[in-house]
């Protein structure tokens, strides 16, 4: 069992990002795409659903439908049957219909580049408008809290919030903005990699020396290898 280094909330914070760029120096946007309202659409269908599934989705959805125009005038029954194995596809087909038809009518075709515009499109949150902004516009700002940052953040000491825009606020106040969205995309690589919702592997996590529930993790691992 590692010896935990006492740290101040903004210490861990800066810590956890160096040790991130160290270990997960290529994490990226895993989801598929190629424009813009690609990425709006991919990241509305991931909700309650696995990237890895979007991406098996997305290519007959976007060969049949590739821009806003054409997913705005689709009939709705063969948008849901497209995205029905993302679940919640009713809502999703939808939400994506729905963004799509203002993107067309207010904004001449193409995503909106400011935050305040992105949350008027039925269906998109700060979520997915802060994944659009940093990944097909460069345009950094806030942080995408999703179920991996909301939980890892909460282990990581760095929140006790439950609200994603309360987390957001206070991951904003603890890490440089050029590292807002690094630092989302590279602790859901951690997530997905060692810190795993239901199989945490503590005991050869790179951030165990520094995480506040190491050892409480750890004494769960622990009891679920004896039973």
């Amino acid at each position: 069992m590692p010896a935990q280094t006492k740290l101040t909330k903004k210490q861990r914070a800066t810590e956890i990002m160096r040790r991130l760029h160290q270990y997960y120096p290529d994490a990226t946007c895993s989801l598929d795409y190629e424009t813009p309202v690609q990425l709006l659409v991919a990241t509305i269908l991931s909700a309650q659903c696995t990237d890895e599934r979007v991406n098996i989705v997305t290519p007959k959805l976007f060969g049949r439908f590739p821009d806003a125009p054409s997913m705005a005038n689709a009939e709705l029954s063969e948008l849901e049957e497209l995205v029905r194995s993302t679940g919640f596809y009713r809502n999703k087909a939808k939400n994506i219909q729905a963004a799509c038809r203002r993107i067309v009518d207010v904004y001449g075709g193409e995503v909106p580049a400011v935050m305040e515009d992105l949350l008027t499109l039925p269906g998109v949150a700060r979520k997915t408008a802060n994944v659009t902004l940093a990944h097909a516009y460069g345009i950094i700002v806030g942080v995408t809290v999703d179920t991996h940052v909301k939980r890892i953040s909460y282990l990581w000491g760095l929140t006790k919030n439950t609200e994603p825009l309360k987390i957001e606020q206070e991951l904003m106040k603890l890490i440089p903005q050029k590292d807002w969205e690094n630092y989302s995309i590279m602790s859901i690589y951690h997530g997905r990699a060692v810190c795993n919702a239901r199989k945490p592997d503590c005991e050869n996590c790179q951030f165990a020396d520094i995480c506040p529930s190491f050892d409480r993790a750890a004494a769960v691992n622990a009891k679920r290898k004896q039973q």
